[in-house]
């Protein structure tokens, strides 16, 4: 059974290889199109699945609620830089420079949360309380994929 560090831990490796793969792209490729698209697409259903799953749980906990409300709060951030990118042409050189710095707090985001997050959330929960976890959250962020273009549209809508 994958646990939730795990689930978490395999999302971040593949994102890592699609802003790799966007970085090394040029223009409005086909190329550069396709991985944003899965990256964007992927990216939401993640956090979204993240925060409630794993996130929900380390906010029971004393020492998890500060640093949950942080990484929910990076993710905003995030989404905010996904979603101007989202409305920008690829080919502009302010795409690439905004694609520059949504890598950098991706990155940094993810490492904040596999270094310093997970350690400390394996110490404060137990396995028995997370247990199944890993498989709750591919089951939301399963969900969370098929909501991404309705939760546009009704943000539009505000």
């Amino acid at each position: 059974m994958t646990d939730i560090y795990a689930a978490i831990k395999t999302d971040h490796d593949r994102h890592r290889e699609l802003l790799a793969t966007l970085e090394d792209t040029s223009g409005d490729s086909e190329a550069r199109r396709s991985a944003w698209e899965e990256f964007y697409h992927d990216v939401k259903a993640h956090a979204a699945a993240e925060e409630e799953t794993f996130y929900s749980v380390l906010l029971g906990k004393t020492w998890g609620q500060e640093h949950a409300r942080h990484s929910v709060h990076e993710h905003q951030e995030l989404d905010d830089i996904m979603e101007e990118l989202n409305e920008m042409e690829m080919s502009s050189p302010g795409w690439l420079t905004r694609f520059k710095t949504l890598k950098h707090d991706y990155e940094h985001h993810i490492e904040e949360e596999e270094q310093e997050i997970f350690e400390r959330a394996r110490e404060v929960i137990s396995e028995r309380e997370i247990s199944g976890f890993g498989k709750k959250f591919l089951a939301r962020k399963e969900k969370e994929a098929g909501l991404t273009e309705k939760k546009k549209a009704d943000a539009l809508e505000e």
